[in-house]
């Protein structure tokens, strides 16, 4: 299973942007699921294949009622949009009114989620948008089905204080047990760092030794580059050579330390996607 879903703890340090850079550059076939019960943000920011405006009916919101009556991981196919770039997504919710039809339909989602890679006739990995989670967020019920839930954060103070105390949080929910144990649990929760290049890779060893000292059981899986020039490319807000950008390029290395590190466990690789970053594939928070 390739369950992967990403979250922050508080404000807006680019979930929805790491989501969509980690998915433009993913190696094997990907689906892209806007899973924030706030809302999704793709609807209003990126085009469709075809040209037109992407369907708000047609994602998480048509979901619901087939998730109702069980849910074969096949079947999210039929509720997918691909955007300009090939890019295939599974279109968020309009509002927080909305998450109401998903009540308790968290874990059958999950679940379709993590076993999509495992599918005979359209296999892929997930890569989840969770937004911002609190305690009692529905999303969270995604976690225990993923292989990883990356929490994302800037570097301020205030921000790794938040994402250290989240990990924790996350860690005796998910895993249990002693503290520091829990680094040994499934899924394993990693931290990437939105950060400047000139100093991404110095913060985040600092990062993950604070996290390793406060016994979180998680670790600094990687940084993405605080790249706004980029995130408007990927957004379809400017033109440029997305490829070449600082965000693109590092998010495919934490794509390749990803595999590098965890691929093994996961399936035997399908057809990658190609030409993701061509067109205009979506922005973020």
């Amino acid at each position: 299973m390739a369950l992967i879903a990403l979250a922050a703890d508080k404000g807006s340090p680019g979930v929805t942007t790491a989501a969509v850079a980690l998915a433009a550059v993913w190696p094997r076939r990907v689906l892209l699921a806007e899973t924030d019960p706030a809302g999704g943000d793709l609807v209003y920011r990126s085009a469709a294949a075809h040209g037109g405006p992407l369907n708000p009916n047609t994602g998480m919101l048509s979901i619901a009622a087939t998730a109702r009556r069980g849910l074969v991981p096949d079947q999210l196919w039929d509720h997918v949009q691909p955007l300009s770039g090939g890019l295939e997504v599974l279109v968020g919710l309009g509002n927080a009114e909305q998450a109401a039809g998903l009540a308790g339909l968290w874990p059958t989602l999950g679940h379709a989620f993590s076993t999509l890679a495992d599918s005979p006739h359209a296999a892929a990995d997930v890569i989840a948008d969770c937004g911002r989670i609190a305690g009692d967020t529905p999303a969270a019920e995604l976690f225990p089905h993923a292989a990883l839930v990356l929490l994302i954060s800037r570097t301020e103070p205030e921000a790794i204080a938040r994402v250290r105390d989240r990990a924790t949080a996350l860690s005796n929910k998910l895993h249990g047990g002693s503290r520091g144990a829990a680094s040994l649990g499934t899924p394993l929760i990693g931290v990437v760092l939105i950060a400047d290049t000139n100093n991404a890779a110095k913060l985040a060893g600092q990062v993950n030794d604070m996290l390793v000292h406060a016994q979180t059981g998680a670790r600094v899986v990687g940084t993405i580059a605080e790249d706004p020039a980029g995130a408007d490319q990927l957004a379809g807000r400017k033109r440029g050579r997305l490829d070449k950008s600082l965000l693109i390029r590092s998010a495919r290395k934490v794509t390749a330390d990803l595999y590098q590190q965890f691929g093994a466990a996961w399936t035997v690789p399908t057809q990658a996607q190609h030409g993701q970053m061509d067109g205009h594939a979506g922005a973020g928070r």
